[in-house]
């Protein structure tokens, strides 16, 4: 990873998670969830593991609060706008949120969180189930899930054969995270990875662990975002960019909670993840076209 450009694998981009899991509430995984990873990947885990619990996490929701939100703000605002707010508003925040986004910048749910932190004043917590590799694989992960995410990338997924039992674990720990816990707020890409289209109204097709989340989770509370305007890697030029006249603004457009009574009385199997999977992303693609009429016209975001 150069200073130039923070290029780790995808963070909050879970794919599709392994078949049919029992969800639980359990906190831990077992020894033998633990034993399929290397020593590395332990100690990357336990230490992640510890950070998202209890006080341990409401120091690091602290440091995003201020730190985090500080730098992306001093980054940003300039060209910053923010639409649909009042959608996130409307939702109940005594439980879960899950934002489902599409994925063309590294940096767009750390964007999207911090005007969350700025523009809202109720509780909130930040997880981001990540692609195991690099963030839990190696020490530098470890520090970049520090210095960047203040360890919110996390539960991890290594979507290895090898490490299947733990991904089955991670699976009912982010379930757990999106049934219960006042203010969680969960970033999730359905898109799986990162989009590396120069065109930011392109979408790749989505993979069915959204779907499979929503089944596990009763009254699963899933609001739509698209996010454009981002630099997709180097955080010099976005930086820079915040202070070049004409530079294309930033937007991020929050759209209604998504209705899913329609799949509560269907099976719950691969077809009918699929299904929600395309429904999500429908929204979102819904949002994009929002944004394009937007570019045209002088209707005026939130102040910011």
């Amino acid at each position: 990873m150069s200073a130039v450009e923070i290029n780790p694998t995808n963070h909050a981009a879970p794919l599709d998670p392994p078949p049919a899991p029992l969800v639980t509430n359990r906190l831990d995984p077992t020894t033998e969830e633990v034993a399929a990873l290397s020593s590395v990947e332990r100690a990357a885990f336990h230490l992640a593991h510890r950070m998202n619990q209890g006080a341990a996490k409401r120091a690091m929701t602290w440091l995003q609060s201020t730190i985090g939100m500080g730098w992306i703000r001093v980054a940003t605002y300039n060209i910053m706008r923010v639409y649909g707010l009042e959608n996130v508003e409307a939702t109940d925040h005594a439980r879960p949120i899950i934002l489902a986004s599409n994925h063309h910048s590294f940096f767009d749910m750390y964007a999207v969180s911090a005007e969350l932190y700025r523009r809202t004043i109720w509780r909130k917590s930040l997880f981001f189930p990540v692609r195991a590799r690099f963030f839990y694989t190696t020490p530098l992960g470890s520090l970049v899930n520090f210095i960047m995410g203040w360890f919110s990338m996390y539960p991890p997924i290594f979507m290895t054969p090898e490490k299947r039992a733990f991904d089955v674990y991670s699976f009912q720990r982010l379930a757990t995270l999106a049934r219960t816990g006042e203010g969680h707020i969960i970033g999730f890409h359905p898109e799986g990875t990162r989009n590396k289209s120069s065109d930011p109204y392109s979408f790749l097709p989505p993979k069915t662990g959204i779907g499979k989340l929503a089944m596990a989770v009763e009254n699963i509370q899933i609001i739509p975002v698209f996010v454009a305007g981002l630099e997709q890697k180097s955080l010099i030029r976005q930086v820079a960019r915040n202070w070049q006249r004409d530079a294309e603004p930033i937007r991020i457009h929050f759209g209604q909670a998504i209705d899913f009574t329609l799949f509560r009385g269907k099976r719950d199997a691969l077809r009918t993840h699929k299904e929600i999977a395309d429904l999500v992303m429908s929204k979102i693609s819904e949002l994009a076209e929002r944004d394009k009429e937007l570019i045209h016209s002088n209707i005026e975001p939130i102040n910011h």
